[in-house]
């Protein structure tokens, strides 16, 4: 599903290289964490994965599609097939849970009933199934970072990357947002988290890919944090 080969990023040509000689393959249907310092690339590298930026060398290929010779007008039809969850949440705040999971499948074009159905289905799913009408700014960050996940999985993506998903919440929150990843990924789904809670990478045993100044130093099938490091 993802293949990287001597993936390179700077943004700025007198500036040190972000990420650099960047070698891994994610198979489809894998959870893998990506660890590292702040600053060790981690965001660039997910950045990377939607086409936010472009490679500054190498190849970065997701779904068999070489991003840096991807046409602009197939970006959008790339990103549907990701869902994107984010530490900071990027809610609508003044409007409901509802609304919030509903815009992600009104921007890709879906129909007044089939929003209807799904919506609903997919806030349940998280746990929320009772807060279709509360607003966004009434609800816990706890509960924000649910209506986020739901965002991400409502449009059925092939890919879920999420970005220090629980930096925000405390352990107990952060490990239900971890378990609905977990979920999601045993019904298919690819995952990929970038995370430093060490406590949820050492929790879970699932792979870790661990990124130092830019290039990876560790590569675990079933790892755990300390051991990257």
């Amino acid at each position: 599903m993802i293949e990287a080969v001597q993936l390179a990023k700077r943004y700025d040509k007198n500036q040190p290289y972000v990420l650099k000689d960047v070698n891994f393959k994610v198979e489809r249907g894998e959870f893998v964490f990506i660890v590292g310092q702040s600053g060790a690339g981690k965001s660039t590298l997910l950045k990377l994965l939607i086409r936010e930026i472009l490679p500054t060398s190498g190849t970065l290929k997701i779904f068999g599609q070489d991003l840096r010779l991807m046409p602009e007008r197939r970006v959008p039809y790339l990103r549907r097939n990701i869902g994107m969850v984010f530490q900071d949440f990027r809610l609508l705040e003044e409007r409901t849970a509802y609304e919030n999971v509903a815009f992600a499948m009104q921007v890709t074009g879906a129909v007044a009933q089939e929003i209807a159905r799904r919506v609903p289905a997919v806030l349940e799913m998280v746990g929320l199934g009772d807060k279709l009408e509360a607003r966004v700014c009434d609800l816990s960050g706890g509960e924000q970072q649910r209506i986020g996940l739901a965002r991400a999985i409502v449009n059925r993506p092939s890919l879920i990357l999420a970005d220090e998903p629980t930096g925000n919440l405390d352990p107990d929150t952060s490990m239900e947002i971890i378990n609905l990843l977990r979920n999601i990924n045993i019904r298919g789904t690819t995952v990929l988290v970038a995370t430093h809670d060490r406590e949820i990478v050492d929790r879970m045993q699932k792979r870790v890919i661990h990124l130092e100044h830019g290039q990876i130093a560790g590569d675990q099938k079933k790892g755990v944090y300390a051991r990257a490091f």
